[in-house]
Protein backbone atom coordinates (compact mmCIF):
# COMPACT_ATOMS: atom_id res chain seq x y z
CA UNK A 1 0.00 0.00 0.00
CA UNK A 2 1.05 3.37 -0.81
CA UNK A 3 1.96 5.42 2.15
CA UNK A 4 1.79 9.49 2.40
CA UNK A 5 3.02 11.98 5.07
CA UNK A 6 0.86 14.69 5.15
CA UNK A 7 2.53 17.56 6.78
CA UNK A 8 -0.50 19.99 7.70
CA UNK A 9 -0.95 21.97 11.33
CA UNK A 10 -4.63 23.12 10.36
CA UNK A 11 -6.83 19.81 12.28
CA UNK A 12 -9.71 20.27 9.90
CA UNK A 13 -7.62 20.33 6.65
CA UNK A 14 -5.49 17.59 7.88
CA UNK A 15 -8.41 15.22 8.63
CA UNK A 16 -10.10 15.93 5.43
CA UNK A 17 -6.73 14.83 3.56
CA UNK A 18 -6.53 11.64 5.49
CA UNK A 19 -9.66 11.09 5.02
CA UNK A 20 -9.85 11.92 1.20
CA UNK A 21 -6.42 9.76 0.45
CA UNK A 22 -7.54 7.29 2.37
CA UNK A 23 -11.02 6.20 0.70
CA UNK A 24 -8.40 6.41 -2.21
CA UNK A 25 -6.81 3.60 -1.15
CA UNK A 26 -3.46 5.40 0.19
CA UNK A 27 -2.28 4.80 4.26
CA UNK A 28 -1.91 7.96 5.62
CA UNK A 29 -0.52 9.59 8.63
CA UNK A 30 -0.23 13.28 9.64
CA UNK A 31 2.36 15.34 10.71
CA UNK A 32 1.46 18.74 12.33
CA UNK A 33 4.84 20.65 12.87
CA UNK A 34 8.09 20.58 11.00
CA UNK A 35 10.10 19.38 13.16
CA UNK A 36 8.19 15.75 13.67
CA UNK A 37 8.06 16.08 9.83
CA UNK A 38 11.71 15.93 9.32
CA UNK A 39 11.70 13.38 12.20
CA UNK A 40 9.02 10.89 10.41
CA UNK A 41 10.18 11.44 6.85
CA UNK A 42 14.06 10.29 7.56
CA UNK A 43 13.06 7.52 9.14
CA UNK A 44 11.75 6.59 5.77
CA UNK A 45 8.91 4.20 4.63
CA UNK A 46 6.74 6.98 2.61
CA UNK A 47 6.28 7.16 -1.16
CA UNK A 48 5.00 10.70 -1.04
CA UNK A 49 5.16 13.67 1.38
CA UNK A 50 2.32 16.48 1.22
CA UNK A 51 4.38 19.59 3.05
CA UNK A 52 2.13 22.80 3.84
CA UNK A 53 4.79 25.52 4.34
CA UNK A 54 3.15 27.17 6.85
CA UNK A 55 4.01 25.64 10.10
CA UNK A 56 5.06 26.16 13.86
CA UNK A 57 8.25 26.33 14.67
CA UNK A 58 9.89 25.36 11.15
CA UNK A 59 7.83 26.57 8.08
CA UNK A 60 8.35 23.97 5.09
CA UNK A 61 10.31 25.41 3.15
CA UNK A 62 12.94 24.58 6.01
CA UNK A 63 11.64 21.01 5.75
CA UNK A 64 12.16 20.31 2.10
CA UNK A 65 15.74 21.65 2.34
CA UNK A 66 16.53 19.55 5.35
CA UNK A 67 15.11 16.63 3.83
CA UNK A 68 17.08 16.41 0.56
CA UNK A 69 20.19 17.34 1.78
CA UNK A 70 20.11 14.72 4.51
CA UNK A 71 19.77 12.62 1.06
CA UNK A 72 15.99 11.64 0.90
CA UNK A 73 14.56 11.31 -2.55
CA UNK A 74 10.81 10.78 -1.36
CA UNK A 75 8.49 12.73 -3.67
CA UNK A 76 7.68 15.81 -2.20
CA UNK A 77 4.62 17.84 -3.45
CA UNK A 78 3.82 21.24 -1.30
CA UNK A 79 0.26 22.18 -0.39
CA UNK A 80 -0.13 26.18 0.31
CA UNK A 81 -2.00 29.51 -0.19
CA UNK A 82 1.50 30.93 -1.35
CA UNK A 83 0.81 31.63 -4.96
CA UNK A 84 3.89 34.20 -5.60
CA UNK A 85 5.95 32.92 -8.57
CA UNK A 86 8.95 33.41 -6.48
CA UNK A 87 7.93 31.56 -3.25
CA UNK A 88 6.95 28.30 -6.19
CA UNK A 89 10.52 28.53 -8.04
CA UNK A 90 11.75 28.61 -4.59
CA UNK A 91 10.13 25.21 -3.47
CA UNK A 92 11.13 23.78 -6.57
CA UNK A 93 14.93 25.01 -6.26
CA UNK A 94 14.70 23.08 -2.90
CA UNK A 95 13.76 19.88 -4.30
CA UNK A 96 9.84 19.53 -4.29
CA UNK A 97 8.32 17.69 -6.98
CA UNK A 98 5.30 19.44 -6.89
CA UNK A 99 3.34 22.74 -5.82
CA UNK A 100 -0.24 23.46 -5.48
CA UNK A 101 -2.20 25.87 -4.26
CA UNK A 102 -4.93 26.46 -2.00
CA UNK A 103 -8.15 26.17 -2.56
CA UNK A 104 -7.35 22.78 -4.64
CA UNK A 105 -10.22 20.36 -5.74
CA UNK A 106 -9.46 16.68 -4.45
CA UNK A 107 -9.67 15.56 -7.81
CA UNK A 108 -6.63 18.07 -8.91
CA UNK A 109 -4.65 16.71 -5.76
CA UNK A 110 -5.36 13.28 -6.55
CA UNK A 111 -3.82 13.25 -10.40
CA UNK A 112 -0.96 15.57 -8.95
CA UNK A 113 -0.30 12.85 -6.52
CA UNK A 114 -0.71 10.00 -9.31
CA UNK A 115 1.38 12.15 -12.00
CA UNK A 116 4.14 12.51 -9.38
CA UNK A 117 4.11 8.91 -7.80
CA UNK A 118 4.35 7.90 -11.45
CA UNK A 119 7.93 9.79 -11.98
CA UNK A 120 8.95 8.36 -9.18
CA UNK A 121 8.52 4.91 -10.26
CA UNK A 122 10.16 5.90 -13.63
CA UNK A 123 13.28 7.33 -11.92
CA UNK A 124 13.61 4.37 -10.14
CA UNK A 125 13.66 1.89 -13.37
CA UNK A 126 15.62 4.46 -15.85
CA UNK A 127 16.84 3.02 -18.67
CA UNK A 128 20.13 3.77 -20.97
CA UNK A 129 17.84 5.08 -23.75
CA UNK A 130 15.00 7.38 -23.32
CA UNK A 131 12.86 8.43 -26.69
CA UNK A 132 10.91 11.18 -27.45
CA UNK A 133 8.88 11.88 -31.50
CA UNK A 134 12.02 10.67 -33.52
CA UNK A 135 14.78 11.43 -31.02
CA UNK A 136 16.52 9.16 -28.82
CA UNK A 137 19.04 10.38 -25.75
CA UNK A 138 21.27 7.22 -25.37
CA UNK A 139 22.66 8.18 -21.46
CA UNK A 140 25.31 5.23 -21.65
CA UNK A 141 26.98 7.05 -24.84
CA UNK A 142 25.99 10.80 -23.89
CA UNK A 143 24.56 10.97 -27.43
CA UNK A 144 21.24 12.34 -28.95
CA UNK A 145 20.11 10.55 -31.89
CA UNK A 146 17.23 11.94 -34.89
CA UNK A 147 15.51 9.02 -37.26
CA UNK A 148 18.99 7.46 -36.19
CA UNK A 149 21.54 10.10 -36.97
CA UNK A 150 23.41 11.61 -34.50
CA UNK A 151 23.10 15.26 -33.95
CA UNK A 152 25.67 16.95 -32.10
CA UNK A 153 25.21 18.51 -28.67
CA UNK A 154 27.92 20.20 -26.82
CA UNK A 155 28.50 18.94 -23.18
CA UNK A 156 26.68 21.75 -21.73
CA UNK A 157 22.70 21.14 -24.52
CA UNK A 158 23.66 17.73 -23.18
CA UNK A 159 23.65 17.84 -19.96
CA UNK A 160 20.61 20.31 -19.60
CA UNK A 161 18.88 17.75 -21.77
CA UNK A 162 19.40 15.35 -19.60
CA UNK A 163 18.14 17.18 -16.27
CA UNK A 164 15.04 17.61 -18.44
CA UNK A 165 14.26 14.08 -19.54
CA UNK A 166 14.95 12.71 -15.48
CA UNK A 167 12.80 15.84 -14.48
CA UNK A 168 10.17 15.14 -17.09
CA UNK A 169 7.17 17.10 -16.03
CA UNK A 170 8.32 19.23 -13.77
CA UNK A 171 8.92 23.21 -14.19
CA UNK A 172 12.81 23.54 -13.73
CA UNK A 173 13.97 27.24 -12.93
CA UNK A 174 16.71 28.85 -14.91
CA UNK A 175 18.58 28.70 -11.26
CA UNK A 176 17.98 24.80 -11.57
CA UNK A 177 18.98 24.34 -14.77
CA UNK A 178 22.17 26.71 -13.99
CA UNK A 179 23.39 24.37 -11.46
CA UNK A 180 22.61 20.94 -13.44
CA UNK A 181 24.47 21.83 -16.57
CA UNK A 182 27.66 24.48 -14.65
CA UNK A 183 27.15 23.68 -10.95
CA UNK A 184 27.52 26.09 -8.02
CA UNK A 185 29.85 28.78 -8.44
CA UNK A 186 29.66 29.84 -12.32
CA UNK A 187 29.20 33.12 -12.89
CA UNK A 188 26.54 32.31 -15.74
CA UNK A 189 23.13 34.84 -16.39
CA UNK A 190 19.83 33.69 -17.33
CA UNK A 191 20.15 34.53 -20.61
CA UNK A 192 22.81 32.12 -21.58
CA UNK A 193 20.24 29.58 -20.11
CA UNK A 194 17.69 30.61 -22.47
CA UNK A 195 20.22 30.89 -25.43
CA UNK A 196 21.08 26.93 -24.43
CA UNK A 197 17.33 25.94 -24.65
CA UNK A 198 16.72 27.86 -27.58
CA UNK A 199 19.67 25.78 -29.43
CA UNK A 200 18.26 22.61 -27.83
CA UNK A 201 14.56 23.34 -29.38
CA UNK A 202 16.74 23.72 -32.68
CA UNK A 203 18.01 20.37 -32.44
CA UNK A 204 14.94 18.26 -31.40
CA UNK A 205 11.70 20.30 -32.12
CA UNK A 206 10.04 19.31 -35.14
CA UNK A 207 9.25 23.14 -35.09
CA UNK A 208 11.66 25.26 -32.97
CA UNK A 209 9.33 27.87 -33.45
CA UNK A 210 6.27 25.95 -32.11
CA UNK A 211 8.11 23.83 -29.21
CA UNK A 212 6.17 21.05 -28.29
CA UNK A 213 8.99 19.72 -25.74
CA UNK A 214 10.86 22.36 -24.27
CA UNK A 215 8.04 24.34 -22.95
CA UNK A 216 8.67 28.23 -21.61
CA UNK A 217 6.48 28.33 -18.25
CA UNK A 218 6.20 31.78 -17.94
CA UNK A 219 7.93 33.43 -14.78
CA UNK A 220 9.22 29.76 -13.71
CA UNK A 221 11.26 28.55 -16.27
CA UNK A 222 10.94 25.48 -18.53
CA UNK A 223 9.40 21.95 -18.74
CA UNK A 224 9.77 19.52 -20.48
CA UNK A 225 6.96 17.27 -22.25
CA UNK A 226 8.95 14.49 -23.98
Amino acid sequence: MTRILVVEDEPGIALALDADLAMEGYQVEIAGDGTSACRRAAEGGFDLILLDLMLPGMDGFEVCRRLRRGGLRTPIIILTARTRPAEMVMGLDLGADDYVTKPFSPETLRARIRAVLRRASGAQDEVDVYRFGDAEVDFARCELRRKGQIVHLTSTEYKILAAFIRNRGRVLSRDALLDAAWGHGFAVTDRAVDNHVMALRRKIEPDPDAPRYLVNVRGLGYRFDG
